[in-house]
């Protein structure tokens, strides 16, 4: 018998977050375990529900889908959210991937591919949509951004700190501090700590930090 994977939908609009329910719903490997509206809602939630995959909207009144996919990943590093959305301009897909998202789904993709999505990502993949696919391969020269957490723990690192250090300066599990220290070293292409400072150094992150402090 095979697991079920747990789905939350996080959706501000009941008509789409319904449907996507129904067609989830005649999978017997997958459990809609909620269906919310906001990001506020599921952050609350998130220890309770403890979801294997969250579809996630992107414009949501309050906390948005951006925000709360971080807050997500630093409570749970393991959560896989998807995003869910209308828009498909390349620069909507790669801030969703660069503040932690595992894909990206548009809502009038054919019903089957949500589906799809959600294979791939809880195989470890990361699944962008029939035509989002683009927005995968970065222009010449272009690195993956960093999200705000993450410049302030590649701060913290820089000026020496550990990730013990890191924790409780910013008020996170060492574990979240590791998964953040993973995705900057793979996004800046940087292996060794002292890399990540030398980085700091050439491109501003440590700027007024010193004689100040």
């Amino acid at each position: 018998m095979s697991i079920e994977t747990r789905v939350v939908i996080v959706d501000d609009h009941p008509m789409v977050a319904e449907g996507i329910e129904a067609i989830l719903d005649s999978y017997d490997d997958i459990s809609v375990i909620a269906t919310l509206s906001d990001g506020k809602a599921i952050i609350d939630q998130l220890e309770q529900l403890s979801p294997d995959v969250i579809l996630m909207d992107l414009n949501m009144p309050g906390i948005g889908g951006l925000s709360a996919t971080e807050l997500i990943l630093e409570k749970a590093p393991d959560t896989r959210i998807l995003v869910l959305s209308m828009h498909d301009s390349p620069e909507y897909i790669s801030t969703a991937l660069s503040h932690g998202a595992r894909g990206y789904v548009l809502k009038d993709v054919r019903t089957e591919e949500i589906k799809i999505a959600i294979d791939a990502v809880m195989a470890g993949d990361v699944y962008l949509c029939t035509g989002a696919e683009g927005a995968l391969a970065p222009a010449d020269n272009n690195r993956e951004p960093l999200t705000n957490r993450e410049q302030m723990v590649l701060l913290q690192l820089a000026q020496g700190k550990s990730n013990k250090e890191v924790a409780i300066a910013l008020d996170i599990s060492v574990r979240t501090v590791e998964t953040h220290r993973k995705n900057i070293k793979r996004k800046l292409g940087i292996s060794t700590t002292a890399g990540l400072t030398r980085y700091a150094l050439e491109h501003g992150v440590l700027q007024g930090t010193g004689a100040n402090m």
